[in-house]
C-alpha cells in the first residue's frame, strides 16, 4: 500500500490579501457602499493629484500635459497591482484609463488646477470617505487601512476581482 500525499498550493499573496481585507467588509450595507465610495475615491485622489502644477519639461513637447503628479501615483499603483496580479492590472488600467478621460474632460470644462476643479474633487474625496467611514461603522469594524498602509490600494482591486470571478476570469 502506498500512501498518496495531497500537495495542497499556498495561497497567492494576492488571495492572502484578499482575505485580510474581507474580514472587515462582511456587511452587505457595508459592502454596496464599498462598491459607491472606494472608486469615487479613486476618481477624486486622481483629479486631485491630476491638479497640482507640474513643470514643463521640453522633451516631451505636445505631450507634456499628458504626464503629471497622477502619473507617478498611477505608475507606483499599477506596478503594485502588476506584482500582485496581471490580470487585476489590467483591468485597473482601463479603469484608471476612464477616470483619467473624465478627468481631462472636467479639466477642459472647467480649467487645470482651477479652484472649481479642486473643489469638485475634494467634495467627492470627502463624501466618499464619509460614506466609507459610516459603511465600518455599520460593520462594526475599522477600516483595514488602519493596520496597514497597504490596503488603501487593495480595496480597487478587491472589488475588481468580484467581477473577474462573476465572468469566469482568472485573475
Amino acid at each position: 500500500m502506498s500512501k498518496q500525499t495531497i500537495q495542497i498550493e499556498p495561497k497567492r499573496p494576492v488571495d492572502v490579501l484578499f482575505d485580510k481585507y474581507a474580514e472587515s467588509h462582511q456587511n452587505p450595507t457595508n459592502k454596496l457602499v464599498h462598491w459607491i465610495c472606494v472608486p469615487l475615491i479613486v476618481f477624486s485622489l486622481l483629479g486631485l493629484v491630476w491638479q497640482i502644477p507640474f513643470p514643463y519639461l521640453g522633451f516631451l513637447g505636445r505631450y507634456n500635459g499628458y504626464f503629471n503628479w497622477a502619473s507617478f501615483l498611477l505608475a507606483f499603483s499599477l506596478y503594485y497591482y502588476f506584482t500582485l496580479s496581471p490580470t487585476l492590472f489590467f483591468l485597473m488600467i482601463w479603469v484608471v484609463g476612464l477616470m483619467s478621460y473624465i478627468i481631462v474632460k472636467i479639466e477642459q470644462a472647467v480649467g487645470l488646477g482651477s479652484g472649481t476643479a479642486y473643489t469638485i474633487y475634494a467634495a467627492i474625496f470627502v463624501a466618499a470617505w464619509i460614506g466609507q467611514f459610516i459603511g465600518h461603522k455599520i460593520e462594526g469594524k475599522k477600516p483595514s487601512f488602519l493596520d496597514d498602509v497597504k490596503f488603501l490600494l487593495i480595496g480597487p482591486i478587491w472589488l475588481l476581482h468580484f467581477i473577474c470571478k462573476k465572468a469566469g476570469i482568472k485573475y
